[in-house]
């Protein structure tokens, strides 16, 4: 009786200490969000148009993730600031990306000159990456009633 009832309670041990990385792996899935490319953008680097880049956005309105080539910004445009995103912290999914706002450097990138202002039918955010450095300006599309639509 004794050998059954250790047998069982190793068993349960086992089952219990396998679930948990499946249980941990989970929650950091969970807080990943799921980033959708921004339709009808435009992103102009030093007055030119990359030849690959992305703009993804989520349900909280003011960030977005621009891709630049193989770099990855965090742009908030409430804040004013920009983060520079470790490439392998974002995984692509089809057209969209996935990327967890916890993954987000402490410190922002220096990000002098930084104007925003509509025009017509888009926001315009214009700003430079350091004080001597490249001018990264994105072209976002604004409802009909005037609001960001992202």
């Amino acid at each position: 009786m004794r050998i059954s009832s250790l047998l069982m309670a190793l068993a349960i041990l086992s089952s219990a200490s396998g679930a948990l990385p499946l249980q941990v792996q989970s929650q950091s899935s969970e807080r990943k969000l799921l980033w959708k490319s921004v339709g009808f953008a435009i992103v102009k680097f030093n007055d030119e148009a990359p030849k690959s880049w992305n703009i993804y956005h989520t349900e909280k309105k003011g960030l977005l993730l621009v891709r630049l080539w193989k770099r990855y910004l965090l742009v908030d445009m409430k804040e004013q600031e920009a983060y520079e995103i470790d490439p392998q912290t974002v995984k692509p999914r089809g057209e969209d990306v996935e990327w967890s706002p916890t993954d987000r450097p402490d410190q922002p990138l220096e990000t002098p000159e930084w104007k925003t202002r509509d025009v017509g039918s888009v926001q315009l955010v214009r700003f430079r990456l350091g004080k001597g450095g490249h001018v990264l300006e994105l072209q976002i599309p604004l409802l009909i009633n005037g609001k960001p639509a992202y």
